[in-house]
């Protein structure tokens, strides 16, 4: 693997100018082919096996024309205080608002709540009017979006308070690429401290919006969603950043070195650009794994991101060197290039760029300390303490998640300045906690000899069951043999004892089949959140054994070793238990809620633990590879577990901590959106990256193999047979490999940079 990277690398470096612009026409490629592309439909939130999915499918059967995808809102009209708003004034003020509304030409139909039994609260405060369209909400009109908004307008301005709900709003658009601007910015502000060059610093970030530009493009113009993108843009950027990150580093390191421009690059990516390769297999699998949950558009979200990544690595061990032959000199600090050309000099004395590799492998003892280095010789000298201390924290952390409780949370969660929650409390006060979530209750009668009686015999089953308390009448469809019923729980849609009443309705189906004939399906949103849930759950167990089993099997391959690769393993489970812990004591328990701005606390998004599984699984891969290759090349060219230990935390630790302050800066920049998913997600990444960066790779994997020592790289015999030899360190590049023979054909254009920084 060394080998072929090192030529890669060198090729690059010398045909930059063809390597650029082969990057440059793939770009504009892509970005083409996205502008031409047609606007990708809405994903559709399937869940194939699940009853909710299986009573949707019959409705699109039986009920044509009854799309279940189309976009729909929900007007709340609340008389002011001491009217009623079937007061003369107000009900003429909600007919002509409603009356508007339904002129709207992309709208299917719109409900008069005096017209409806049931849209009028049974103390005449609070009314509803329920708007269908015949698009999906992505391709809702501005004009249609703004109708809504006039309304709710018109109706303030008549005295009521009028709130609006529904997929039809418009998202907040908080996101719509500030927060990757920040995170950018961020990264900008890392790297320089980091670098000290411009140059430097510029590099990982031209990179990674090279790589994301090609890949978002990519997905566009393959017709994905723009749902989709959401995770690629976020791992692309940050994966981006620190593959290229970790190549200038190296690539610097080799010319302190005394290496030529053109041997440090190849070198660079030989090594450095080893881990990176298999740092980003390890992401690469977690995300396509995701595949095994079952959900198509998680499917579609992990391989996506994951065709993003094998993209940033494509660039990092290609553009990147091509354009480290642009900027040879502007990527060095100025001490560094003030002292290169005596280092080359001193180089070229001790014999050659072969034995130049060796010396600096050699020298790891005497280099002057950095804090680094004197982290990784605090943490050796008293190993066991600092491991305990850090299992423990960590264990201590992670006790709230014990207490984790999974659900969909809905428009409940979101704070009370959005619309969206004010319509929600509207209807939970004027029609009871579980009017926001009602079961849709599908009756499939065709095999009954009456259906009506089917469907009968139903709606009273569901009105004795304990927990409804309110059941429409069948509405059937044109056949007659099937039938759409109501039921409203007495529970909001989030609390634990609605999920117990769909599980208890669809418990009670088997008997109404075997008294009628007819076939009950429970479905509808919250249904759909039950159905979620369980499905995510059901798939944890699997998907964890996948992505860690296929990881460990890779990460021995990379350090040809059984314990290293189980103590990464062990140490990502800390890191996201602590964060689950987190999460738990923030969204559930409500500790620093006012800090964060979490509004109303509940279960945690049921996507979280998979996602935050997934995602940090491969950035915790990516910080373990980086830092222990180090350790493993310095021990494979002869040092003593310990000073290798101190070898690698002089090469890497600052990197390392460079990434991981960029990861977390990117992902804290999510906790200040208004949603609470978003904020959910953005304090577990940020948390899970902390603990895994700073107290599992940078103190407990230290600890470890300074009390595990040389027993840490061992690999059973029969095991080192079947192990294929991949090289990461670059051990051939130091023994007779292609860094020994000396290059024939001049460089066509040596250090032309004219930056400087």
């Amino acid at each position: 693997m060394a080998t072929f990277l090192y030529r890669l690398g060198r090729f690059s470096f010398r045909r930059r100018r063809l390597v650029a612009l082969l990057w440059v026409v793939i770009l504009a490629a892509c970005a083409f082919a996205a502008a031409k592309a047609p606007t990708a439909a809405e994903d559709g939130f399937s869940m194939p096996g699940t009853e909710s999915q299986k009573a949707f499918d019959l409705l699109d059967q039986r009920f044509p024309g009854g799309n279940s995808n189309t976009a729909d809102a929900r007007i709340v009209f609340v008389a002011p205080k001491g009217q009623k708003v079937t007061a003369a004034a107000n009900k003429a003020a909600v007919e002509k608002i409603v009356a508007n509304v339904a002129s709207g030409s992309q709208v299917k139909g719109a409900l008069n709540p005096f017209d409806v039994a049931g849209a009028v609260s049974k103390d005449g405060t609070t009314a509803y009017s329920t708007i269908s369209y015949d698009v999906q909400s992505i391709d809702l009109t501005d004009a249609t979006t703004k109708a809504l908004e006039d309304a709710a307008k018109e109706g303030r301005d008549a005295g009521l308070t009028v709130e609006l709900g529904g997929s039809a709003l418009v998202p907040d658009g908080e996101l719509g690429g500030t927060t990757e601007l920040v995170g950018v910015a961020a990264a900008a502000v890392v790297l320089l401290i980091t670098f000290g060059s411009l140059a430097a610093a510029g590099l990982p970030l031209l990179t990674a919006i090279v790589g994301i530009g090609v890949g978002v493009a990519s997905i566009v113009a393959l017709g994905m969603s723009t749902t989709t993108t959401t995770l690629a843009l976020m791992l692309g950027l940050a994966v981006g950043i620190d593959y290229a990150l970790f190549i200038v580093s190296r690539y610097r390191t080799e010319r302190a070195d005394g290496h030529s421009a053109e041997e440090a690059v190849a070198r660079a990516v030989g090594t450095a650009g080893s881990a990176v390769v298999f740092a980003g297999l390890t992401v690469v699998i977690a995300l396509a794994g995701l595949s095994v949950v079952g959900i198509p558009v998680l499917t579609k979200m992990g391989l996506a991101a994951a065709g993003t990544v094998v993209i940033a690595v494509l660039v990092a061990i290609t553009l990147l060197p091509a354009l480290l032959g642009f900027f040879q000199k502007a990527v060095l600090s100025r001490t560094e290039r003030r002292a290169g050309s005596g280092a080359r000099g001193r180089q070229r004395a001790r014999g050659g760029a072969v034995s130049g590799a060796a010396g600096s492998a050699g020298s790891a003892g005497s280099a002057k300390p950095n804090m680094g280095t004197r982290w990784a010789r605090f943490v050796i000298r008293r190993p066991l303490a600092v491991l305990v201390l850090g299992v423990l924290g960590l264990g201590l952390i992670s006790v709230p998640a014990l207490d984790l409780q999974l659900g969909m949370p809905g428009d409940e969660s979101k704070p009370t300045s959005t619309t969206q929650r004010r319509a929600y409390d509207a209807l939970a006060d004027g029609f009871g906690p579980g009017f926001n979530g009602p079961l849709t209750v599908v009756v499939d009668a065709k095999g009954s000899d009456d259906p009506k009686a089917a469907a009968a015999q139903a709606a009273k089953q569901l009105s004795a069951t304990d927990g409804v308390v309110a059941v429409t009448p069948p509405a059937f469809n044109k056949a007659g043999d099937t039938a759409v019923l109501t039921a409203v729980p007495a529970t909001g849609p989030s609390s634990s004892d609605t999920t117990d009443l769909v599980h208890t309705i669809r418990d009670e189906a088997g008997g109404l089949k075997s008294k009628t004939g007819a076939t009950m399906l429970v479905t509808g949103t919250t249904a759909v959140n039950v159905d979620v849930s369980q499905k995510l759950d059901d798939a944890l167990a699997p998907y964890l054994t996948l992505v860690v089993g296929l990881a460990f099997l890779l990460l021995m391959i990379v350090f040809r070793s059984l314990l290293v690769p189980l103590k990464a393993a062990l140490g990502f489970l800390l890191s996201v238990t602590a964060s689950f812990g987190v999460i738990v004591a923030v969204f559930q328990w409500g500790w620093l809620a006012d800090v964060l701005g979490v509004e109303q606390t509940g279960p945690v998004m049921s996507i979280t633990p998979i996602f935050l599984i997934g995602v940090v699984f491969g950035l915790a891969m990516d910080y373990e590879v980086f830092l222990v290759t180090r350790m493993r090349e310095a021990y494979v060219h002869g040092e003593r577990p310990g000073e290798a230990i101190v070898a690698g935390f002089r090469h890497s630790a600052r990197v390392v901590v460079a990434a991981a302050v960029i990861m977390i800066a990117v992902f804290a920049g999510f906790i200040g959106m208004n949603e609470s998913m978003i904020k959910m997600m953005g304090l577990g990444l940020a948390s899970a990256v902390f603990f895994d960066a700073f107290v599992v790779r940078m103190t407990i994997v230290p600890a470890v193999l300074a009390l595990l020592g040389h027993r840490a790289w061992w690999l059973p015999r029969w095991l080192e047979k079947v192990v294929p030899q991949v090289d990461v360190e670059g051990e051939k590049l130091t023994h007779g490999g292609p860094a020994a023979a000396p290059v024939a054909e001049p460089d066509p254009d040596p250090d032309p940079d004219p930056v400087r920084v």
